[in-house]
């Protein structure tokens, strides 16, 4: 075994690791037979709960962050089961609102914590920023609200809403279940220029190490959710220096693949136009993403480096190796992390009645 090798097998034991401390849990909660990936019915906290229980000692100790925020919060209901229903119901309407989801609660953590202020659609805000102005999934969240507000009114956050939606598009699509604790408060600011802070696929890695680094992640985290582009497109905007005019040189970037960059120089003549971020199967949640790496099969800048910087590349390679669903697992770890950046609880933020509008009064 070469040295790299061995590099990519340590680092495949510490993964595994990480899975079974800090995963295991969500996994072991799963109680479901394997379905069509739209076809699935998830695992929820509240199932199960008789009144006894539920009113018990053991879910007393439900402030932030646990799975059980809501049980005594809104007792009849199942609040991650409606959250559930409505996600799939558009995802059956249109499969291509799953990632987008993932990517909505990827922006709104990424500025400011999981505080929902992405939600926000006011003058100024992070939801009018130019570099907002390619993501979907509002309506989804919209309608999810109104359906809880009418079952369990002025309870459930719209960034719990969007944290939840998430990790439910995700496995539709053929990820692991992972556990979302609740109990986070919505922001009520919303800074549009803060937004330009999110990476947009053309930053260096030590630069995305850092970034990650300030919401409390590690270097394992940055690679681990790069995986989320296993699923999804981007514009051809964010690809058309990559493939035409890499760094100025007036040439290709030479690490791209020669029958890949025949395909995007096809399919990205025009910034306006499309292109699936992972080249083998964009619609299904997998580690494709990483074995495409190693075949230059990278779409962003940013995803190609992770095969080229020592820090990443073990990583990158472990994860390319493992099975899918191992790797699934994996991810839900880390997104349980990333789902804990900054969030608010207590008076530090409110609950909104519409996701748009920060609340007029308190209530």
């Amino acid at each position: 075994m070469n040295y790299s090798s061995s590099i990519s097998f340590f680092f495949f034991i510490i993964l595994l690791v990480q899975l079974i401390s800090i995963s295991s849990a969500a996994y072991n909660e799963q109680d479901q037979n394997k379905k069509s990936p739209l076809d699935v019915d998830l695992p929820v906290g509240d199932i199960g709960l008789d009144d006894s229980f539920a009113s018990s000692e053991i879910l007393h100790s439900d402030e932030w962050p646990s799975s059980s925020y809501y049980h005594r919060r809104c007792p009849n209901k199942n609040v991650e089961k409606i959250i559930n229903k409505k996600v799939k119901e558009w995802v059956d309407k249109d499969y291509k609102i799953a990632p987008s989801l993932l990517r909505l609660h990827y922006h709104d953590c990424a500025v400011r914590g999981c505080d929902g202020s992405i939600l926000l659609n006011n003058d100024g805000s992070e939801r009018r920023a130019n570099v907002s102005k390619t993501l979907r999934g509002f309506e989804v969240i919209d309608d999810i609200k109104a359906e809880l507000e009418k079952e369990c009114p002025k309870t459930v956050s719209c960034a719990d809403i969007l944290a939840a939606a998430a990790r439910d598009a995700t496995v539709l699509l053929g990820g692991e279940y992972w556990d979302v604790p609740l109990g986070r408060k919505d922001g009520r600011v919303s800074i549009g220029k803060e937004a330009d802070i999110v990476p947009m696929g053309h930053d260096n890695v030590t630069t995305l190490l850092e970034f990650f680094q300030s919401m409390g992640l590690e270097v394992s985290d940055l690679v681990i959710l790069s995986g989320a582009h296993t699923i999804g497109r981007t514009s051809c905007a964010q690809v058309q220096d990559r493939i035409y005019n890499y760094k100025g040189t007036g040439k290709p970037d030479p690490s791209i693949n020669e029958k890949y960059l025949n395909f995007l120089q096809r399919r990205c003549r025009w910034a306006s136009e499309d292109a699936e971020l992972d080249a083998e199967s964009p619609w299904k949640f997998d580690n494709m993403y990483y074995k495409n790496l190693q075949n230059g099969l990278g779409l962003l800048p940013t995803d190609q480096l992770l095969l080229s910087d020592k820090r990443t590349e073990p990583i990158a390679k472990a994860l390319a190796s493992m099975p899918s669903f191992l790797y699934g697992q994996i991810f839900g770890a880390s997104m349980k992390k990333f789902g804990k950046v900054n969030v608010l609880s207590g008076d530090e933020g409110e609950i909104r009645t519409n996701c748009n509008f920060v609340n007029s009064h308190s209530y």
